[in-house]
């Protein structure tokens, strides 16, 4: 084998894979047809979840070292323009601010690290960086996927450089991150489903270094991060993490039209420059197989949605880890053919879930931005009553779009084969968040009584938590996880805070941090719950 996996793809989803998996000294190819990351506007937040994750992989203070400073809010407006009083104004904590609230708080409710507003043509060289420093990892720009072949040993992809040289790589698993027009998936013959093209806007990059500075422009909103315009384009406006960069979305026609929208939006005369502006259309669209036999998609590969809710980049960091600790145990030995078999099940739920989410965003938007009349700018009782009822709508409205906590935190994964499955759990919400060890979930943040997070002590591999002091036995569930080959550490932890948001004596974790049993006793089968939890 030339390689233990190959990745199709170095966007944030395939460079957060081929980085873990390296971690854990798998030996890994990854390609990407593009000579070089493109500073193209994406993605531009790194929500809560996404950022544990990067803690875990040690990435954390640096993605924030490269975002958006620590103080800047990511308040919400709906504008006329920026130099008019907001129609609406929706505060949101900045950074900072996010971590005091999480510093202060101890019931579960939290996340250990709040979002990071980054680019991702800001994140994509900074995980490129750090995938180059990893021994096991080779990094290959300007190498397009052109087809494949699988049997029972292996994959064999056949790749093309820029320059026209084909190469032929050997590995034992290929995972195609290569976006919403995946090559890998359409060689494996798998189909999208859902709503797509459902509107056509164009995006557009603008470089203006003394907006932020500038705001607020007299009455005009404040600085933040979003600035829809209430008008019939569908316009909105992006700060950057640069905070000199600007995206403007709109349903316009040209570029020339969209530099007079930012112009129009704007308000007063200021210096810029149109870096890149491109079409784009709004889907919500998810694959109907996450993959077949040695082959597997992630990311935009598997699942598109509308930005509204954030979902999009980070359901992809979630595919990545999901799938690297999988494919690191199979390959190890220890983990059994059910391990890579839940990759689909529980991820294809998440993506269903997130596109409902999104949906769900979508559509609360549309019903603000429905309320536009022609008069809304008039200095007279209709135009004041339009504003008016547009922003009473947007009130209840927008915030869907901006209140994703349910989303990113409360997501568990239901009827895996490997999880000790239990009927029932707390419901799905997009907005709120309960926290829980319920059999699928993520394992809520606390803080110990030194002040430490309880995710920070916990390891890679499996761990089976001890809490309040509990007389709950667990060497033989250890026993019986090393029986099966697989890494596991018992930690105790006597606080009885830390039991109370636990719900129980003993909650066994795997190595990404979901819950696969719980009990207020030994197992009575410790065997089981260990073939359960490693595939077999």
């Amino acid at each position: 084998m030339d390689s233990d996996v190959l990745i199709v793809g170095a966007g944030p989803t395939g460079l957060t894979l081929a980085i873990d998996l390296g971690k854990r000294g798998i030996r890994c190819t990854l390609v990407e047809q593009k000579e070089q990351p493109a500073f193209l506007p994406k993605m531009e937040r790194v929500n809560a979840r996404s950022m544990e994750i990067y803690r875990r992989m040690g990435l954390a203070e640096r993605i924030r070292a490269a975002g958006l400073r620590a103080d800047c809010p990511m308040d919400v407006y709906i504008v006329l323009s920026l130099t008019e009083p907001p129609l609406l104004h929706l505060p949101y904590p900045s950074v900072e601010e996010a971590r005091a609230q999480t510093r202060s708080s101890n019931d579960g409710t939290m996340p250990l690290e709040p979002y990071q507003l980054i680019s991702q043509y800001t994140l994509e060289p900074l995980l490129e960086s750090v995938a180059e420093g990893i021994a096991s990892l080779r990094v290959r720009f300007g190498w397009e996927f052109v087809a494949l072949r699988q049997d029972r040993d292996g994959v064999s992809a056949r790749l093309r450089s820029t320059k026209g040289e084909v190469e032929e790589i050997r590995a034992a698993y290929l995972v195609g991150c290569d976006g919403g027009a995946s090559a890998v998936r359409n060689e494996l013959y798998i189909g999208l489903s859902g709503e797509g093209n459902l509107l056509e806007l164009r995006q557009a990059l603008f470089r203006c270094d003394e907006l932020f500075d500038r705001l607020p422009i007299g009455d005009g909103a404040g600085r933040g991060r979003h600035y829809h315009v209430a008008d019939d384009k569908a316009t909105f406006l992006i700060m950057q993490d640069s905070t000199r960069h600007w995206t403007l979305h709109a349903v316009l026609d040209s570029d020339e039209a969209m530099k007079t929208a930012f112009e129009r939006t704007v308000g007063i005369p200021v210096k810029y420059e149109m870096l890149s502006c491109a079409p784009w259309r709004q889907n919500l669209l998810l694959a109907d197989r996450y993959g077949k036999d040695r082959v597997f998609l992630a990311g935009d590969a598997v699942h598109l949605v509308i930005p509204t809710g954030g979902l999009g980049m980070n359901s992809g960091v979630g595919d990545a880890v999901d799938l690297s600790w999988k494919l690191a145990a199979t390959l190890a030995g220890w983990g059994g053919p059910n391990l890579l078999k839940s990759y689909e099940v529980e991820r294809r739920q998440i993506g269903e879930r997130n596109v409902g989410a999104s949906r769900y965003a979508t559509i609360g938007r549309r019903k603000w931005r429905a309320m536009w009349r022609p008069d809304i700018g008039e200095d007279s009782a209709v135009g004041a009553e339009t504003r008016n009822k547009l922003s009473a709508v947007a009130d209840i409205e927008q915030r869907k779009s901006n209140e994703m906590i349910g989303a990113e935190l409360g997501y568990r994964y239901v009827d895996s084969p490997i999880i000790c499955n239990v009927p029932g759990g707390p419901e799905h919400l997009f907005r709120e968040y309960q926290p829980t060890t319920w059999p699928g979930a993520r394992l809520p943040h606390v803080w110990l009584a030194d002040g430490t997070p309880m995710q920070d002590r916990i390891p890679d591999g499996y761990t089976i938590l001890r809490l309040g002091g509990a007389k709950a036995d667990a060497h033989g569930l250890q026993s019986a996880l090393r029986d099966r080959g697989a890494p596991v550490t018992v930690i105790e932890a006597g606080d009885p805070r830390v039991r109370e948001i636990y719900e129980r004596d003993l909650v066994l974790l795997r190595p990404d941090l979901h819950v696969v049993w719980r009990g207020n006793a030994a197992p009575e089968d410790p065997a089981r719950i260990a073939a359960v939890a490693t595939g077999h």
